[in-house]
């Protein structure tokens, strides 16, 4: 199983960024996906998920509304689209799946929001 993470980088409060999460390795269309964050000194949190079809979605209250959950099952990738960023989304962002009794993650991809 191998997930790689791109799309972090430095935005200025307001602004949005699109996160890619790339699967490999494993049947991705039949798993559902998450992404979590991690921010320093902070554990680590559940920011959204999705189910294998994409016919259910979750998403922790901090960005309900302002985060969206996404995939494309014939790329085998998942989005988060961040819009309405906030200094308080500020931390890696990690791609997740569960599969036979055991999680996997990326290496994550960081999102500074700042001016």
């Amino acid at each position: 199983v191998q997930l790689v993470e791109s799309g972090g980088g430095l935005v200025q409060p307001g602004g949005s960024l699109r996160l890619s999460c790339a699967a490999s390795g494993f049947p991705f269309s039949n798993y559902a996906m998450s992404w979590y964050r991690q921010a320093p000194k902070k554990a680590r949190e559940l920011v959204a998920s999705i189910t294998r079809a994409a016919d259910s979605t979750d998403y922790a209250d901090s960005v309900k509304g302002r985060f969206t959950i996404s995939r494309d099952n014939a790329k085998n990738t998942v989005y988060l689209q961040m819009n309405s960023l906030k200094p308080e989304d500020t931390a890696l962002y990690l791609c997740n799946t569960f599969r036979r009794g055991d999680n996997y993650w990326g290496q994550g991809t960081q999102v500074t929001v700042s001016t």
